[in-house]
């Protein structure tokens, strides 16, 4: 279950199925750099990659999606982790509550969402494969 991939491919982290994480497969697919898509449901992110990621981004309010239903049917209680093992364990425990997709670069860039255009600046021009 490592999180880890060969230098040169781009990760793309989300939840098989969901509209966003098609989405970026299918630009990255058309436009993009090779990449391998990680189902967060069958392959859960190790908790020092969450750190990273957390860390990457500016903390840990860039990575929860607060708007979503995971995160709406969570007990109250669980709403405020304290400390970073508190993130870790809630994320590892209900990954639907990520923003989706996370995309990891080879040279260690972290990126939430999707749109062609954050695509674009993230990855450079888009020109479709022949």
């Amino acid at each position: 279950m490592a999180d880890t991939a060969p230098a040169a491919v781009t990760l793309v982290y989300g939840l098989d199925g969901t509209d966003i994480s098609r989405k970026a497969c299918h630009w990255l697919d058309r436009f993009g750099p090779a990449y391998r898509f990680v189902d967060l449901q069958r392959q859960r992110p190790e908790p020092a990659t969450l750190k990273a990621w957390a860390q990457a981004l500016g903390g840990w309010e860039a990575l929860v999606d607060r708007g979503g239903r995971a995160w709406g049917g969570l007990l109250a209680q669980r709403k405020h982790p304290a400390s970073d093992p508190e993130w870790t364990l809630l994320i590892r425990e209900h990954p639907g509550i990520l923003r989706q997709p996370i995309t990891q670069l080879p040279d260690g860039r972290v990126a939430v969402g999707f749109t062609g255009g954050s695509y674009e600046r993230l990855l450079g021009k888009a020109k479709a494969k022949a």
